[in-house]
């Protein structure tokens, strides 16, 4: 049932599964709709990484600097149309575990931990806090999958450069990885993984919120699409500006080859990988894949928003 203020009030016996399960939804419409561009993004920013195919007899056959175009078509070209949503299986197992942690932390923290002032905002600073912390909660828990995408993704190239395949399948992967360096090497590049996620979702779900929230009160405009539209297009570019260094770092780190007791070959951590990056490259290329991220963010944050909203409309939940 529709409220004055244009919201659908609460009718779910079990409200947070409700609210997982859309955000849940939500997140795998936006993941597919948009995933092509992920894979270009990440194939961007290992193009250029030290260390990478050197002392191999293969290096004359692997693919130069591209740019994204050139490189989704590359793609297309040289491994199939399909190898555009190679490890997609892994982000959409992601995405339900990050998205769904994320979204129901964030609530939380804005109802009832946080929460909000007598005229019934929710203050930026606290929305900042909120977005960190279920950002940060939500990788953590996700960062295994994020780990088997990334490899995944990474796939194709190797199959170019005359390598042998690291994985055959998302199980395999999960396997492989376990039982090579323990339960602990699922984790491996957490920390920039966890840094990245709460940058990106200090981005997109503070500022989606507190623009929202800004247009309701001083504009005409009414909680409906428009609006969500409006609010997703910034979250969208805010995301995408603060999220891109530390997913080049994390993108390093997850695909850098390992010894057999897990650690990295390239980098010691994520600081290592940062100057090591900046060094060897320049600043500038801790944006590489800097247009294909905001590029699919912006689709991206859209989709996911106004899928999300409507889920939650359809099912009785209060709009976000």
């Amino acid at each position: 049932m529709a409220t004055p203020g244009g919201s659908v009030r609460e009718t779910s016996q079990w409200p947070q599964l409700s609210k997982f399960i859309a955000s849940a939804c939500a997140a795998t419409i936006a993941e597919l709709v948009t995933f092509p561009l992920d894979l270009t993004k990440t194939r961007l920013q290992i193009q250029g990484e030290a260390g990478v195919g050197k002392g191999s007899k293969h290096v004359a056959s692997q693919p130069g600097h591209r740019g994204m175009l050139r490189t989704a078509v590359g793609i297309v070209q040289e491994e199939g149309p399909l190898k555009l949503w190679q490890g997609v299986t892994p982000a959409i197992y992601r995405h339900i575990v990050y998205s769904g942690g994320r979204m129901l932390a964030y609530e939380q923290l804005r109802e009832s931990v946080l929460g909000r002032s007598k005229d019934g905002s929710f203050p930026v600073w606290k929305a900042v806090v909120g977005g960190l912390l279920s950002g940060a909660l939500g990788q953590f828990l996700a960062s295994p999958a994020d780990l088997v995408k990334v490899q995944m993704q990474m796939e194709g190239r190797r199959q170019l450069e005359g390598k042998s395949p690291r994985v055959r399948g998302v199980h395999h992967a999960f396997v492989k990885i376990a039982s090579e360096g323990g339960v602990r090497a699922l984790w491996a590049g957490w920390v920039p993984n966890v840094q990245r996620a709460a940058l990106v979702n200090l981005g997109d779900l503070t500022t989606y919120d507190s623009v929202k929230h800004f247009l309701l009160r001083n504009t005409m405009l009414k909680d409906n699409c428009l609006c969500h539209g409006l609010a997703s297009t910034c979250s969208g570019l805010v995301a995408a500006t603060m999220g891109t260094p530390a997913d080049v770092v994390k993108t390093r780190i997850m695909n850098q080859p390992r010894d057999s007791n897990g650690r990295g070959l390239l980098y010691k951590s994520s600081v290592d990988c940062l100057i090591q990056t900046v060094k060897g490259e320049g600043f500038l290329s801790l944006y590489k894949g800097f247009l294909p991220t905001w590029l699919r963010m912006a689709p991206w944050s859209m989709t996911f928003w106004l899928s999300f909203e409507q889920i939650r409309r359809a099912v009785g939940i209060n709009t976000f």
